[in-house]
């Protein structure tokens, strides 16, 4: 069993909650983990780089200038790889370099990722995250307050826009609500702070796995 103790925003612990590595596979599948992570690497890749061949480039097909006689040496018509403005000899082709997973295994290697920053201590829950408007000061107040100083993956229930807009100008904070979790976003930042609802969501499968 991992306790977790659940926090208020000015980092006074308010109580402390148990959790059953088995919930999240009693073990880090690391060779899974692995995997979902160079599908996430993968699939960020826009795959748009391409070049003209010299079949793309416009010109004559026609021989230059006959084979001997001219004291030059050979060459071919304009559109060769071999002359300013013809075309590129492997000329890159737009491709996807995407990558995919069956859902039960994203959602273990998921279950992994969470369970390693457990384990880690990288896990931080606090009770509440409401704000009234915007307010990107107060919500690094809160993470001053919960010791985060480095990157952090904030878990929501459900998406809340003045959270949102707070946390959009402070580097290396993403949002995510716990039904959109995966093991790339969460390896991907040192720590992970949950509110307590979200953590209660995710440990209970309360529509996570749908």
């Amino acid at each position: 069993m991992i306790d977790i103790a659940v926090h208020n925003r000015q980092g006074e612990e308010l109580e402390s909650l148990r959790v059953d590595e088995e919930i999240f596979g009693g073990s880090v599948r690391y060779v899974l983990l692995k995997q979902a992570i160079v599908m996430y690497h993968a699939n960020k890749r826009v795959g748009t780089a391409a070049t003209k061949s010299r079949g793309m480039v416009r010109g004559s097909t026609k021989k230059l200038f006959r084979q001997k006689g001219t004291g030059n040496a050979r060459v071919g018509n304009a559109r060769t790889g071999k002359r300013v403005g013809g075309g590129v000899t492997f000329a890159k082709v737009a491709r996807d370099f995407g990558k995919r997973m069956p859902k039960k295994q994203r959602r273990l290697a998921r279950d992994s990722a969470v369970l390693a920053k457990l384990l880690s201590g990288s896990v931080v829950v606090v009770d509440e995250l409401n704000f009234d408007q915007p307010k990107t000061k107060a919500f690094a107040e809160v993470l001053g307050n919960l010791n985060i100083e480095r990157s952090c993956l904030v878990t929501v229930v459900d998406r809340d826009d003045n959270l949102y807009r707070s946390a959009r100008n402070i580097p290396k904070i993403d949002i995510l609500a716990v039904t959109d979790l995966n093991a790339g976003d969460i390896c991907n930042r040192q720590k992970m702070l949950f509110t307590k609802d979200a953590f209660l969501a995710l440990i209970n499968r309360d529509h996570v796995d749908n």
